[in-house]
């Protein structure tokens, strides 16, 4: 048993000392503690609704009358009653439910008025930024920490998604017959055996949902940047999403706003199957009506699709369905009640929530399994140090350059050569990975019976990642071509990474153009 133990303690340390153990190590070491704190309000935020609701039952809910008054007359009824109240945005929360009240927002002011859409009266008021939802909502996303507190949550998404890509590489057991154990918790070992193998178990079972919402995560963080590339990569000009999100109205001297039945008429004609989940109304003269609209049964929440229309002429400026390319609708559908877990109702929640507790076990057991070997250690350092310290003083004195270690120059292999033979290798990695990427997907939709749309989902937006991590390898080779092979310093490790990179690059893009002009439909 005592040679079992010190074989893996042995096999653990040279992970350990590779590429990827380290890459594990740091980045638990240095990001863990905000990657746990991200996830524990992420699971809070999987029931943001029901958890507001119930908090503030006051507000939100309503005696169900006959029948909820649409938009385009309980608008003008509210500006009727309450001319003072400034409508920035009017929200129709749960449509559906006929117990549950509108709610207006005051973008200047952060004042929300909720409105009975039986009669248009006021049934309450709060601060939006101070309830407990919002407050969490912003620790989620940016730790309350003005502007860099939003890119430190994105990155340290990355993070995790780095740390289970790194962590799976670790628990990859080295012969198959290992499998059964390295996949159980061995309860009648020690506690230090036992917590070995929870981190190993639970790092592996929740891998594939950790990575989802860790990739979703990144995405909702950088939209400014991954929208623009998703155009791009559908042939549609980057420029287009600022023009078309950017829309204003053709005002003139003599231009008069149209009602709101007009507006909503407008909306009616271009998504005659869809129903208005809100409304942003125009910030000025040159504004325009932003409608936010839902339809059909996927995800459960509603199919998100947006309508930009002319206050003066009720032209429509976007239309999403039409002006975006299938993966844009993807985004816009589907990429944030994937990240909350809401699309496939309360069994892809409760995952969602348990996906989001991962992070803050892993953080607490893979410490306890750090700390006593970095104490250990760190004394033998200390002992070695004694020690040389000894010996110094009793040898016999040696030169400088005695001391002074050999350098040995490693001969770069030709980079045309060794790029094909890692590219080659690229290839049958990617394919393992587009595989794992799709079961991932397929897997947490598999409970609400939903798995093509999650699956395609990942493997779309995955190509994402791949780009990105393309331009950073490109990046890499061109220094490592232009500045350190001329003067004998560069790095055939620098050439793998581009080349196995590329591999990805070429294998998701293919994917992506398949998916793109068919399953990308689904959306």
């Amino acid at each position: 048993m005592k040679s079992e133990q010190n074989s893996k303690k042995l096999n653990w340390a040279k992970h350990q000392k590779r590429w990827f153990g380290k890459w594990h190590l740091y980045i638990g070491i240095i990001a863990g503690a905000i990657v746990a704190f991200i996830g524990i309000t992420g699971s809070i935020l999987v029931f943001q609704d029901e958890i507001d609701r119930a908090l503030n039952p006051d507000l939100f809910e309503v005696i169900a009358q006959k029948q909820k008054l649409p938009v385009e007359e309980i608008v003008p009824l509210i500006k009727k009653n309450y001319p003072k109240l400034k409508i920035d945005y009017l929200m129709l929360n749960n449509f559906k439910n006929p117990n549950e009240a509108y709610s207006i927002i005051n973008l200047k002011s952060n004042e929300e008025t909720f409105i009975n859409p039986y009669t248009g009266k006021i049934g309450g008021k709060r601060i939006h930024t101070s309830s407990f939802i919002h407050v969490v909502t912003e620790l989620h996303r940016t730790l309350l920490i003005p502007v860099a507190g939003r890119y430190i949550c994105g990155l340290a998404s990355l993070c995790l998604l780095i740390l289970t890509i790194s962590g799976l590489r670790l628990w990859i057991p080295k012969k198959w017959k290992q499998l059964k154990s390295a996949l159980s918790v061995r309860f009648s070992g020690s506690f230090k055996r036992q917590n070995y193998d929870w981190h190993n178990s639970l790092g592996f079972y929740s891998s594939p949902i950790v990575a989802i919402l860790s990739l979703t995560g990144f995405s909702i963080t950088f939209s400014t940047l991954v929208i623009p590339l998703l155009f791009l990569l559908s042939g549609k000009s980057p420029q287009g999403v600022a023009q078309l999100l950017g829309a204003k109205s053709a005002w003139h001297a003599e231009a008069t706003s149209l009602p709101l039945t007009a507006i909503v008429h407008a909306a009616k004609e271009k998504m005659p199957n869809a129903y208005i989940g809100g409304i942003a109304f125009p910030a000025d003269k040159m504004g325009a009506y932003r409608l936010d609209m839902l339809s059909g049964n996927l995800p459960k929440v509603g199919k998100r699709e947006m309508l930009i229309v002319d206050q003066y002429t009720g032209k429509t400026l976007l239309n999403s369905r039409k002006d975006f390319p299938n993966v844009g609708n993807a985004y816009l559908s589907w990429l944030t009640p994937i990240h909350y877990g809401s699309f496939g109702g309360r069994p892809t929640q409760i995952i969602a929530l348990i996906a989001g507790l991962m992070p803050l076990a892993l953080f607490i057991t893979g410490f306890i399994i750090w700390w006593p070997r970095y104490r250990k250690q760190k004394r033998g350092k200390k002992r070695k140090t004694n020690e040389a310290a000894l010996d110094e003083a009793s040898e016999t004195p040696v030169t400088e350059k005695e001391l002074k270690p050999v350098k040995v120059k490693m001969p770069l292999p030709k980079l045309g050569s060794y790029f094909l033979i890692q590219f080659k290798s690229g290839l049958k990695y990617v394919m393992i990975i587009l595989l794992i990427s799709f079961i991932m997907g397929a897997l947490y939709g598999l409970p609400s019976g939903i798995i093509i749309q999650p699956a395609i989902f990942i493997v779309a937006f995955s190509c994402v990642m791949v780009c990105l991590n393309f331009i950073c390898a490109l990046l890499s080779e061109i220094f490592n071509i232009l500045f350190l092979l001329p003067f004998r310093k560069g790095s055939h490790k620098v050439t793998r990474y581009f080349a196995l990179s590329t591999a990805f690059l070429v294998c998701y893009l293919a994917v992506y153009m398949v998916l793109l002009n068919t399953g990308l439909e689904v959306f």
